[in-house]
């Protein structure tokens, strides 16, 4: 009788919450050229009763403007208003930077440099929403697709500074990272609703036409199913939109039949609570057991479903830019249901796989125990803008509810680590194919913190995740703890330390060292480059000579004292790679950021003079420093850490 008396006073409140949501006050209001602004938009300065806070606009210079952000959490840009079109439920907006072009010879840059369409909870993007790419290419772009222009400004804006460089706008609808022409970079995007565009055939007046044109975003969901997120429940597309009643569970077998409908403004017309209530009473006890049950698996099944969701909606919107989408019966087919197992990581299984068109891929499937989804979210958003020969491409991805898929090169030789920790059936690389390794590797670190519109952090640059492909050239991947940057911060926040021990900066860990930046892969880097020279780990607890346990305080101490490292088989050419190498390592690992060089003065010293190369200060104190009493202890923690 108490459990029924309960019930009866929810659902009670339910009710009433859904009253108050609809005593909305009509307000109608302008500013500038956009006159009735009315329900359910409202000013900034109108009174709190009018209109949907949700939907709130701002008045500024006489213009009406609206703040929009991505799905992807970037910061918001404000936006003028061109038009509301009620009838249709469609907001026409415009970035201020490319309302007006100045000129016939050259196109002005957006103010919000956003990579993905604009976008607020409240607005979903149109079928017509299309990026313009701004795109800059150190030599001529022989493709249709390509207007060449001059960017209005661009030596404020963009990233490029070369005089060779040539300047063009391209639509990006339908385009994947593939596409892109070959020594080209995108510099800025500009979103339109694209009316009169081709993919293939555009002229410079089209495009800049179509630029201020404007962009167009939906608020029919959110208007239509108000009253339905208000009360909790499921709002769905079916001839309109309909509204899951909250009086019952999807998931309960016998369920009652109380009806949910919508209209215009989402207003609920019938709820038959006099039925929901007599049959709880009289079901009594069992019933609300039952009820009880189901209402935990539906608002367990409701947590990630949104989950599940939020990672569709983030894709859906990046659908102009990103690589292929696969069905999960598609990647099931090309692994063979997931026959030959290439390896295993902290956040996926890799296997092989064979596309239809014949080329072998590597298929990463993620773990279901990374709830969050951001993992998968940080992998595709980072290297799927990402063109660069030293960094692995990624072709496609797959999501489907729980189940989360990236889609790869392969690359035959498998990853650097079975090389330089020489495993049983593996060829032995040359030290000269070593350094050619290393150089790629340097190339495509410093490819992603200088070569993008943002500097990308990787936070994992280790043997493990150097992959090779048929001609032992390297490629970086696993870009699952990567994180993305404005190219001005030097100093970045994180909220814990990332990577991977025996791998991570110092600075991730002690914070009297020094901000954290692009030296924590600088350092990264410095430990993988040490043990490709010295072809072993740089922590071994099982070497025979306690003083070379810990290899980088070895060899510094050899080379300060004048010593030379003994390498058998080696030319004299080879011997002096391996002690550039070294000294070059030597420089990365610094305990100080500020101390150590930047990728591309790394590039220059390993091409460069011996004679030129310096040594650098002692790196930081080894574990054989330790009083001796601890150092057994101090080896046999450090090993079960580094896995040796």
């Amino acid at each position: 009788m108490m459990l029924g008396r309960r019930l009866w006073i929810a659902t009670l409140v339910i009710c009433i919450t859904i009253v108050k949501a609809q005593n909305v006050t009509h307000c109608s209001s302008s500013c500038g050229d956009i006159h009735n602004i009315s329900f359910p938009f409202r000013l900034k300065a109108d009174p709190h009763d009018c209109g949907d806070s949700r939907f709130e606009l701002d008045c500024q210079n006489n213009r009406t403007v609206i703040s929009l952000g991505t799905l992807i959490g970037s910061d918001a840009g404000i936006y003028n208003v061109l038009e509301i079109n009620y009838d249709n439920f469609i907001i026409r907006a415009i970035d201020p930077g490319v309302e007006h072009q100045i000129s016939r010879n050259c196109t002005t840059s957006p103010n919000n440099f956003h990579m993905f369409a604009p976008t607020a909870p409240t607005f979903s993007s149109t079928d017509s929403s299309s990026p313009i790419l701004y795109v800059n290419c150190l030599s001529t772009a022989n493709s249709s697709s390509y207007v060449e222009t001059t960017f209005c400004g661009s030596q404020n804006k963009t990233t490029s500074s070369s005089s060779q460089s040539h300047s063009y706008l391209t639509v990006g609808q339908d385009m994947t990272i593939s596409d892109l022409a070959e020594n080209c970079s995108v510099e800025m995007v500009a979103w339109t609703s694209a009316r009169g565009l081709s993919a293939d055939n555009n002229s410079l007046s089209s495009i800049n036409a179509a630029l201020t044109d404007g962009f167009e975003l939906s608020w029919k969901r959110a208007l239509l199913c108000r009253e339905c997120d208000v009360r909790g429940a499921f709002c769905f597309e079916d001839d309109g939109y309909r509204c899951s009643n909250p009086c019952y569970s999807y998931y309960v077998t016998e369920r009652f039949p109380l009806p949910c409908r919508l209209s215009h403004n989402g207003v609920l017309t019938t709820i038959y609570v006099g039925s929901v209530t007599f049959s709880i009473l009289s079901l009594r006890f069992l019933f609300g057991l039952v009820f009880l049950i189901a209402l935990v698996v539906h608002k367990w099944r409701r947590r990630h479903l949104s989950m599940y969701q939020s990672i569709e909606d983030f894709l859906q919107i990046q659908s102009n830019l990103v690589p292929i989408k696969y069905s999960y019966s598609e990647i099931k087919k090309m692994t063979n249901k997931f026959k030959e197992k290439l390896g295993e990581g902290a956040y996926g299984t890799v296997f092989k796989g064979k596309l239809r068109s014949g080329p072998f891929v590597a298929v990463k499937m993620m773990h279901k125990s990374m709830t969050s989804g951001q993992e998968f979210i940080s992998e595709v958003s980072t290297i799927g803008r990402i063109h660069h020969v030293n960094v692995v491409q990624l072709i496609g991805f797959c999501v489907e509810g729980s189940k989360r898929a990236l889609v790869y090169d392969f690359m035959p030789n498998g990853s650097l680590d079975k090389y330089i920790f020489q495993q049983e059936g593996t060829i032995s690389l040359s030290y000269k194919q070593m350094f050619d390794i290393s150089l790629g590797v340097t190339r495509g670190v410093e490819y992603l913190h200088r070569g993008c519109d943002m500097q990308i952090l990787h936070f994992d640059i280790k043997p493990h995740n150097i992959l090779l492909d048929e001609n032992f050239s390297p490629k970086i991947s696993d870009f699952g703890l990567a994180k993305l940057y404005p190219t001005d911060d030097s100093i970045v926040s994180l909220t814990a330390a990332r990577g991977t021990m025996g791998y991570m900066a110092p600075e991730l860990f002690y914070k009297n060292i020094g901000g954290i930046s692009y030296k924590a892969d600088v350092y990264s880097y410095g430990m993988l480059l040490m043990e490709m020279a010295g072809r072993r780990k740089n922590m071994n607890p099982f070497d025979d000579h306690l003083s070379q346990i810990y290899f980088p305080t070895w060899v510094y101490d050899q080379f300060n004292e004048g010593n030379d490292i003994e390498i058998h088989d080696t030319t004299d050419e080879e011997r002096r790679m391996v002690k550039r190498m070294i000294i070059v390592a030597l420089w990365c690992i610094q305990m100080k950021p500020a101390d150590r060089p930047a990728m591309n003065k790394v590039v220059e010293m390993l091409e460069g003079d011996d004679e030129l190369l310096q040594m650098p200060p002692r790196p930081f104190i080894a574990p054989r420093e330790i009083n001796a009493g601890d150092v057994i202890e101090t080896i046999r923690i450090s090993s079960d850490i580094l896995g040796c």
